[in-house]
Parts: structure tokens; sequence; C-alpha cells
């Protein structure tokens, strides 16, 4: 008789297309799922297929994680509902908003900032605090290459996930003698329904299965930034050494 607790995964934002294929890969490893998201439907037909795929339990938690309600009673409500112990805890909520729009549309800037910044930072605070006294768990950001230089075509999308990405880091200085893990992951372009639109050819853009499997790995690596693909490290290593003015000349 297999007597083994299971591990358990909290996944905030779980009907994004990367998310999803995260949370599939925790199930074939029998993980308990707590998936949260605005869409109950969604979030169900999701919970089922997790639950034939192996995991030991799926539940869905109905919740618009940028809504301005307080975040502590909220995640606690969460952590209970998973008995308390949290290994994996992913942040993967976020939109791409209409940077032409925010930029003279504050509603549309402030629908952007919340989305990927403030409301993933106070998720990602109580989630330290929560993996902090338990001395354990990983916690997974996800990021994004646009948040490592400012272009015309996203800033303000990228200001957030920068900020998000330094908030992240900092978190991972704090736990690295403590015993807990936290990794910002920065994505590069992804075939996602969040990317519907775009011109999806070339060698640059992945597929949303081979992202998670990276999510994975770092999750339970040691690494407090990883890119996904690897690949997007050393373009973005470049892409911030060109000089301004050769840069400004850029339509990238």
């Amino acid at each position: 008789m297999n007597n083994v607790t299971p591990k358990t995964a909290l996944i905030l934002g779980a009907t994004s297309a990367i998310a999803e294929c995260v949370a599939r890969l925790f199930a074939a490893e029998g993980m308990r799922l707590l998936l949260v998201g605005r869409n109950s439907q969604r979030l169900q037909a999701i919970a089922s297929d997790l639950s034939a795929r192996g995991a030991a339990g799926a539940e869905i938690e109905t919740q618009d994680l940028a809504a301005a309600t307080p975040v502590q009673p909220a995640f606690d409500r969460l952590a209970a509902r998973l008995g308390g112990r949290i290994d994996y805890v992913l942040i993967c909520h976020g939109i791409l908003g209409d940077q032409k729009l925010a930029e003279g549309d504050q509603m549309e800037a402030e629908r952007i900032l919340s989305a990927n910044f403030s409301s993933a930072v106070l998720w990602s605070l109580v989630a330290a605090n929560h993996l902090r006294r338990q001395k354990h768990g990983s916690l997974v950001v996800l990021g994004s290459v646009a948040g490592d230089r400012g272009r015309r075509a996203n800033y303000v999308y990228g200001a957030a996930k920068a900020g998000i990405a330094a908030l992240c880091e900092g978190i991972a200085h704090e736990f690295a003698a403590t015993g807990p893990k936290a990794v910002v992951v920065k994505i590069g372009p992804t075939d996602t329904p969040m990317t519907e639109g775009f011109d999806k050819k070339g060698l640059l853009w992945s597929k949303p299965d081979k992202v998670a499997a990276i999510i994975r790995r770092a999750a339970d690596g040691g690494r407090p930034v990883v890119y996904a693909p690897g690949f997007w490290r050393w373009i973005m290593l470049i892409i911030r050494a060109i000089p301004a003015p050769i840069f400004n000349k850029m339509s990238i």
C-alpha cells in the first residue's frame, strides 16, 4: 500500500496555454493540483483532463487574480484547500494588452500593469511568505524577454515584466540560504492564444509544451533566472549590448 503523500502545486492563471502544459507535467507525476483562474468552465475542463492524466487531485477555484481584493486571505484559503503545504506555486496570469492604446489611455496602461506587475507582486509576496514559513517549496513566476530591454512595440508590458523579474530575483536572493527556491522564467515568443494575430513564422517562436518542459525543470533547479528557450539568454545579451543610437534605428 502506497502511503506517500503526493506533492502539491498551486497554479495561478491556470487557463493559460503554458500553465496548462506545465499542469499536465505535474499531473503525470501524480501531484495534487489546485487551479485558479477566472473562467470556471475552462478550469473544470482542464481539471478533468488532469485527473485523467494521473493527478492525485485536480481542484479549481474561480478568482480574478488581478482584482483589487485582499490577497493574503485569498491565498490562505487556497493553501488551506491543499492542506496547508504547497510544494510549487506557479504565477502564470497576465495579459499582453494594447501598447498603442496604453500610450494615451491610462485605463489600458493600468490594466496591463495590474495584470502583469501589481497583482503578480502581491501574489508573489504572500506565496514567498508561505514558503518561508514552511522552509521548502518553489515559487515560479512567468516573466518575459520583453522585460530585458524596453522596445517601442511593447514597453508598458515590458516594464511590468522587468519589475516582476527584479522582485523574483530579490526573493531568490533572500531564499538562497533558507531552503525554498524562487525562479523567474523569461519566456520568448510562444504560439499561444495570447499571441493570436502575430506572424509566427521563423525559428524564434516556440510551442507551449516546449516552454512548459523548461519551466518544470526550472521549478526544481537552483537558478533564479531561466530563459525559455535557453537561446534567448544570448539573444537578449546581445540586444542589451547594442548602443542606443543603433538600437533606436532598429525595428525589433
